[in-house]
C-alpha cells in the first residue's frame, strides 16, 4: 500500500512538473506575438508618417525593454522622418511647423546634433526674413501720413461725395487723392447714374496724377441706382 501511494505521488508531481513546462512556452509566445504585433504596427506608421503615433508606440516599446538594440533603429529612423518633415514645411514656408518638427528630432537624436545643424540653421533665417519682413511693414506703415478720410486699419472706406455743392467736393476729392496715393488705394467710384462717372472719374484722376504722375490709379465703375454718389476706397496692404 505505502508503494503504491508513493508512486501515485510521483505520478502527480511529474504531472504538475510537466503542465508548468508546457503552460511557460505558451506565455512567452503569447508575448512575443503582441510584441511582434506592435513593432509592425510601428514599422506602418512610421511608413505613412504617422510619426506622433509612432513616437508614442515607440516610447511604450522601449518601456517594455530599454535595452532592445532593434529600438535604436527605429528611434534613428523616426528622427529622420521628423528632419525631414522639417525640411519639407520649411520649403513650404511653415517656419512654425519646421520649428516643431527639428525639435521632436532634436529628442530622438540628442547624440548626433550635427544631423539637424542644416535645418536649424535655415529655420533660424527664415525667422530672420519673417522678422525683417515685420520691422519693415511696421516702418512703411509708421512713414504714412496720417489718412484724411480713410481708416487704414479697415478693409475699405465709403465716402459720400458732396456733389451738390462743388466748392465742398473739391476739397473733398483733393483729400481723398491724398488718401488714394499715401495709401495705394484701389477705388469704386458707385454713382446713381451713367452721367455722373465721367466728370468724377476726370476730376479725382487729375488730382491723383498732380500728386504722382507715375501713379496707377485702379479705377472701377459701378452704377447703383438706389445710392448716392460714392467713393469706396480700398487701402493696400504693407509689403
Amino acid at each position: 500500500m505505502k508503494l503504491f501511494n508513493s508512486r501515485y505521488l510521483l505520478l502527480a508531481a511529474l504531472t504538475l512538473l510537466l503542465g508548468a513546462c508546457q503552460s511557460t512556452p505558451s506565455v512567452d509566445t503569447t508575448a512575443a506575438d503582441a510584441r511582434a504585433a506592435a513593432i509592425a504596427q510601428l514599422e506602418q506608421n512610421l511608413a505613412s508618417s504617422e510619426l506622433a503615433t509612432a513616437e508614442d508606440q515607440l516610447s511604450a516599446l522601449q518601456a517594455q525593454t530599454p535595452d532592445d538594440p532593434q529600438l535604436v533603429q527605429y528611434q534613428r529612423q523616426l528622427a529622420e522622418a521628423y528632419l525631414q518633415r522639417s525640411q519639407i514645411v520649411l520649403q513650404k514656408g511653415d517656419v512654425n511647423a519646421a520649428a516643431t518638427a527639428l525639435s521632436r528630432a532634436r529628442a530622438l537624436m540628442p547624440k548626433a546634433p550635427a544631423l539637424t545643424g542644416g535645418v536649424n540653421s535655415a529655420i533660424t533665417q527664415a525667422r530672420k526674413v519673417e522678422l525683417d519682413m515685420a520691422e519693415a511693414a511696421l516702418k512703411a506703415a509708421e512713414a504714412r501720413p496720417p489718412a484724411k478720410v480713410i481708416d487704414p486699419a479697415a478693409e475699405s472706406t465709403t465716402v459720400a461725395l458732396n456733389i451738390n455743392d462743388i466748392a465742398k467736393l473739391r476739397h473733398q476729392l483733393d483729400l481723398i487723392a491724398q488718401d488714394i496715393v499715401n495709401y495705394q488705394c484701389a477705388v469704386s467710384l458707385q454713382v446713381p447714374r451713367t452721367a455722373d462717372y465721367p466728370w468724377l472719374a476726370t476730376l479725382i484722376g487729375k488730382r491723383v496724377k498732380k500728386l504722382d504722375p507715375d501713379f496707377d490709379l485702379k479705377l472701377e465703375r459701378q452704377i447703383i441706382r438706389h445710392v448716392p454718389a460714392q467713393m469706396v476706397l480700398i487701402p493696400s496692404k504693407p509689403q
